[in-house]
This record gives structure tokens, sequence and C-alpha cells, in this order.
């Protein structure tokens, strides 16, 4: 891990596009501004790491899900199949 000192109204970069300034120090409490341009995601750690959490979830398909969808398939009656008028005479 790098670790930079830097004073209020200081920025580091990162690579050419982002840029963080310390805004604000209160308290304990330090305020930073990020430039980035608007196809990087910015999100604090918790905020990042819930996403990550809801993004694995959504991957994982529910069993219940699952069964209810399989019974479904199974109780469905075949469709018949369509002919297509090709214009042709039989």
């Amino acid at each position: 891990m790098l670790v930079l000192t830097r004073k209020l109204n200081e920025s580091i970069m990162i690579g050419e596009d982002i840029e963080v300034m310390v805004l604000d120090v209160r308290e304990g409490f330090v305020k930073l501004g990020i430039k980035a341009p608007r196809e990087i995601q910015v999100h604090r750690q918790e905020v990042f790491a819930e996403i990550r959490a809801e993004n694995l979830r959504a991957q994982q398909p529910a069993p219940e899900s699952l069964a209810s969808a399989a019974e479904a398939l199974s109780k469905a009656k075949p469709r018949p199949k369509r002919r297509f008028n090709t214009g042709e005479q039989p």
C-alpha cells in the first residue's frame, strides 16, 4: 500500500484521469473530492462490498425457483409445430 501525506486542498493523481483532493479535515474525518471519468465507478468501500455481495447473490439461482420452473415445464403441454407458408404448392 502506498501511503501519502496531503494537506488541505492538495491532491494526488491516479493515472492520468483520476484526481483525489483533500477538501476538509475535521474531528477525525477527511472529506475527499474525486474527479474521474464517468465510466469509472467510484464507491465507498462498504457500498462497493454490498454491491459485490448482491451481484454474487443474483448470480446464484434460488433452489425454489429452479424447482418451480422445472415443475411448470413438466406440466406444460407441447405446442403444435407451426407450418410456414412458403408460397409453394405441395
